[in-house]
């Protein structure tokens, strides 16, 4: 066995290239052993701004030989068909063996390979590896250059080192031939280096001042870096991407700490640390309070005679420069007030069927005054003093609107109405820095810098935070807003975007997710869910709506145009609730939760709240880890599939019609908008119909008086039997009476662990129905009321989830 090295040598590979590189390399290299069958060891990458090297230990001498076979035509068959065979097998009609094959004889090519010499292997992969490498950016050189199909590289190709144990793998490539001489850091080592074998390739490199393993690079950075801060006074802002991208700029790292004028830090820190950042690779420090100190560290290539002195001053220089340039953008933007900014926006396209970025600013203005308005979001802090306050329904059937939360003691209407003002001003502005020449230079600081003009324009600290946090939750994990000026506009902002592009009709398909929608929708999840908001979907998608309404249609749209919109509306109430609905799914698995007892839930249908719809499912979840959920489980199955073979259909749920999850748009094609509800509530709608058929008793809604008519149409139910019911029958009559009303009772004022336990309660009697009742009874009477028991039972469970899908 034998140990092979392989060393592609170049001018400078871009940092940010390297580790694709690193990857790229020992896939075509795996890809090139396992087609000629070369089992090998552990394979070694390593890269430096100059190099790329890969070592594959334990490598044979030879190939083994194989012999293959591949079955042909039959005897007989036409010569085309035979002459293909041969052609495609590499083989003569001569070598061609017949086998009878199922009674017939049929040809077959018996392919005998060799076994190779891995050197000779080796030679043949490396200009295969070089010519099939996926670089992000290549190019073309030398005279071969001025045709299309000359070799491509990331920068010039200078050298090879290929060596199988201590020889030589003889290549050529592009003009470059390849051999066991590699040189050592541009700088500290002169002339050629050459190398035995793969072992005393990292060795010989050292010595000749180049670190060849980018991970012992990257640690030198880190822990130098930290060292010479701490020998100022200062600690490191620790910054991995910053450590990986200088590991990529040098073969013989050394940090270096410098200074730059304190007056700079008049401006903002998060300027700072961007600027040595993105445009010089520098690290920033802290002092002892957590302020940005006026220092940064630079990462050298040399040792240089001077200590670095040198070095530091040059790359002072540079960063003075550059933060010149920021404190400039710095106090000319502060010339104009947000609201001056804000009128830039009007010169800037949102989308072309959305109008301008002002356009949309105007209707996350309107949409997020509405959700402090309608008591969404409240500046009443939620149980542990966190967040802001929630709606709370008056009634908890899912169809209901949000009421505002009692305000908090010592507050006032006017505290909401200044709550209200301030959400509607932080909106209109949240999008004013765009148009600032700081963001124009450094895109990443939208948001922050908005918070920063707004703060040193004296504007409410609320403001600033919202202005500053508004594109919060950027993504998974990041930090969630909890201030309720913040939480408006945030929320307001990412259900514009969101209903704004499905209603054009701009939905993320497959993979693509142009206008990022998906990452929106789990940031509205992440809203709600951190914050506790009794958010109705359809209310928020029907208020968004009418925004664009107002500013698509005209007093002189047409009736086609109207019929267009209309049309709009209707794909957007069909399709953006089943999109929330996948991405909690997606949130949920991930945080745990089973997939199963989400689709329970969401089977119900009719439930857009979020926080409703998480606590049963939690509680379902909890309830279904327990002896009782699991058997009431199997009990629930077991009526669900003697039902269904009866053919005794199950009766819409309570809950069908508008909610998350398929078929959440309920009004079809000849209602685009949710019905109004009735001035009542309690979950009627204006358009339900009234039959004047229905039992009065059973009409009563008066939670005092529910026990009571529970009770007396129990009693009606079993006085109109004609026959007596078995023990275990009555039982479970018995245990349904009150199991069912309670339940129902508890999901309605969202007690869902104890809608849990009034359903374990029926655990008992539904086995001892089964155990000790027939239920198919020759006598019909008897059977129909016993599949009504049954469906009465599983319509009680159904007041929690729909059981059939969970699995178990």
């Amino acid at each position: 066995m034998k140990d092979f090295l392989l060393e592609l040598r170049s001018e400078e590979i871009p940092a940010r290239m390297q580790a694709g590189a690193r990857a790229e390399i020992e896939k075509l290299f795996r890809r090139e052993m396992d087609a000629a069958g070369v089992a090998m060891g552990e394979v070694t990458v390593w890269s430096t701004p100059r190099r790329l090297a890969l070592i594959a230990r334990g490598l044979p001498s030879e190939t083994q030989a194989v012999s293959e076979e591949a079955k042909g035509p039959p005897v007989g068959a036409p010569d085309q068909a035979v002459d293909g065979f041969c052609r495609k097998n590499n083989v003569t009609r001569g070598q061609l063996e017949v086998r009878e094959v199922k009674g017939r004889e049929t040809y077959f090519a018996v392919i005998d390979t060799p076994g190779r010499a891995v050197r000779d292997v080796l030679a043949e992969a490396i200009p295969a590896i070089i010519r099939d490498f996926a670089w992000p950016k290549s190019m073309r050189w030398g005279a071969a250059s001025i045709s299309t199909e000359s070799m491509r590289w990331v920068r010039p190709l200078s050298g090879i080192v290929a060596l199988l144990g201590d020889e030589v793998v003889e290549c050529e490539v592009h003009g470059v031939t390849s051999g066991a001489v590699t040189l050592g850091h541009r700088f500290h080592h002169s002339g050629d280096i050459t190398i035995g074998d793969a072992d005393d390739y990292a060795v010989k490199l050292r010595a000749a001042h180049v670190i060849v393993d980018h991970e012992e690079r990257a640690a030198l950075i880190r822990k130098g870096a930290a060292q010479v801060a701490s020998e100022a006074g200062l600690s490191l802002v620790e910054d991995e991407g910053l450590v990986v991208e200088n590991a990529g700029l040098t073969e013989w790292p050394i940090p270096l700490l410098g200074q730059f004028e304190e007056d700079f830090l008049s401006v903002p820190p998060e300027t700072i640390q961007l600027t040595a950042r993105v445009n010089q690779k520098y690290f920033v420090c802290e002092d002892a309070q957590g302020r940005l100190a006026n220092a940064f560290i630079c990462t050298a290539n040399i040792e240089a005679a001077d200590g670095g002195a040198a070095i530091v001053d040059g790359n002072r220089k540079v960063l003075a420069a550059r933060l010149s340039d920021a404190r400039f953008f710095w106090e000319v933007d502060q010339k104009k007030t947000l609201a001056q900014h804000a009128e830039g926006l009007k010169r800037i396209t949102f989308h072309e069927k959305l109008g301008t970025v002002a356009d949309k600013v105007e209707r996350v203005a309107k949409l997020a005054r509405w959700l402090v308005e309608e008591g969404i979001v409240t500046d009443s802090p939620l149980p542990g003093g966190e967040g802001p306050g929630v709606g709370v329904p008056t009634s908890q059937a899912s169809n209901t609107h949000p009421q505002p939360l009692p305000l908090r003691e010592g507050a006032s209407l006017a505290d909401t109405a200044q709550l209200a003002d301030w959400a509607e001003q932080a909106a209109r502005l949240c999008k004013a820095d765009l148009v600032t020449e700081m963001v124009g230079e450094f895109p990443e600081l939208q948001g922050l810098m908005g918070g920063y003009y707004a703060r040193a324009e004296g504007l409410p600290e609320a403001i600033a935070d919202a202005i500053r946090d508004h594109y919060k939750p950027v993504g998974q994990g990041d930090e969630v807003p909890t201030a309720p000026v913040t939480v408006a506009v945030s929320l307001a902002d990412k259900l514009d975007t969101l209903v704004g592009f499905f209603f054009i009709d701009e939905k993320p398909t497959g993979s693509k997710d142009p206008f990022a929608l998906r990452r929106a929708a789990l940031g509205v999840l992440e809203l709600l869910n951190r914050n506790g908001l009794r958010l109705s979907f359809w209310e928020a998608i029907t208020r968004s709506l009418a925004g664009i309404t107002r500013q698509v249609l005209s007093e002189t749209s047409s009736d086609t145009e109207y019929e267009a919109h209309v049309s709009a509306q209707r794909k957007v109430f069909d399709a953006l609730p089943a999109f929330f609905a996948d991405r909690l799914k997606v949130q949920q698995r991930e945080a745990g939760v089973r997939h199963d007892l989400i689709d329970a839930v969401f089977a119900l249908g009719g439930e857009d709240d979020l926080v409703r719809l998480l606590a049963r499912v939690h509680a379902l979840q909890s309830f279904m880890e327990t002896e009782d959920g699991r058997n009431l489980l199997a009990g629930y199955k077991r009526a669900a599939n003697i039902l269904k073979k009866e053919g005794f259909d199950q009766k819409p749920s309570p809950l069908e019609g508008r909610g998350l999850g398929e078929g959440a748009s309920g009004g079809g094609e000849g209602q685009p908008l949710p019905p109004t509800p009735s001035p009542e509530g309690e979950g009627e709608t204006s358009d339900m119909p009234h039959t004047g058929e229905e039992d009065p008793l059973a009409m009563v809604d008066d939670p005092d008086m529910k026990e009571v008519i529970a009770a007396k149409m129990a009693e009606r139910t079993a006085n109109s039997l004609s026959y007596t019911p078995e023990p275990a029958e009555k039982a479970l009559m018995d245990a349904l009476d009150t199991a069912g009303p309670q339940a129902a009772t508890a999901v309605q004022e969202e007690r869902f662990a104890d809608a849990m336990s009034a359903l374990a309660s029926l655990r008992a009697p539904i086995d001892d129905f089964f155990e000790n009742v027939t239920v198919n009874d020759e006598n019909k009477t008897k059977r129909s009321v016993r599949l009504g028991l049954l469906a009465r039972f599983r319509d009680a469970v159904h007041q929690v989830a729909d059981f059939g899908k969970i699995e178990g």
